[in-house]
């Protein structure tokens, strides 16, 4: 129990400041600092100690064994950088549905996956490995589609740039936004 709780412990830590890093050469301080502290709250530590496995989320493996993740779905009510935060009931339609995330939580998000991935992979992270999982799962995930192309537009710059370059983009888009701008040249919503 305590190589898990050290495991659990030492993954969170070193992915909240893989992020932190990762939203600071994005433009997007406050987010970085923010990231995840719902992580250390005992919903979400206590089965991430006991679902803990060093190469995937605990939340797949508490699903595996008990039919659904509690410890997810606290943390994806907390923190808005995850596209599943960003639901709730439409008055046309009277179902759940995906609404448009803004961009500041769509940047911290593609921060999460690369840091995740990154943590994941470890020495054998590159950068189409984000992009990689986000196709896997494309066209089963319910998210608004210009924040699914948003996210694809910057995973696939990753994988073809950079993350240099990708930061840099990052960066304009944010000062764009905090202009009143909002052009992402060369998105395409499908």
């Amino acid at each position: 129990m305590m190589n898990r709780f050290l495991g659990h412990l030492s993954t969170v830590i070193r992915h909240r400041h893989m992020v932190m890093r990762h939203c600071f050469k994005a433009g997007i301080i406050k987010r970085g600092l923010l990231h995840d502290l719902s992580k250390f709250s005992p919903t979400e530590f206590i089965p991430g100690v006991i679902y803990f496995q060093g190469n995937r989320s605990p939340n797949e493996k508490e699903r595996e064994v008990e039919g659904a993740s509690k410890a997810w779905m606290h943390h994806k009510g907390r923190n808005r950088h995850h596209f599943e935060y960003w639901t709730d009931y439409s008055p046309e339609t009277k179902k759940l549905e995906p609404v448009k995330m803004p961009d500041v939580y769509i940047f911290e998000m593609f921060c999460d996956r690369v840091a995740a991935s990154k943590i994941y992979n470890k020495e054998n992270y590159r950068n189409n490995m984000p992009l990689d999982y986000f196709l896997r799962a494309k066209s089963k995930r319910i998210i608004e589609k210009e924040t699914a192309a948003k996210l694809e537009f910057l995973l696939r710059m990753l994988s073809e740039k950079g993350e240099k370059k990708t930061f840099r983009y990052i960066r304009r888009q944010v000062r764009k936004n905090r202009s009143g701008e909002t052009q992402w040249p060369g998105l395409v919503i499908e």
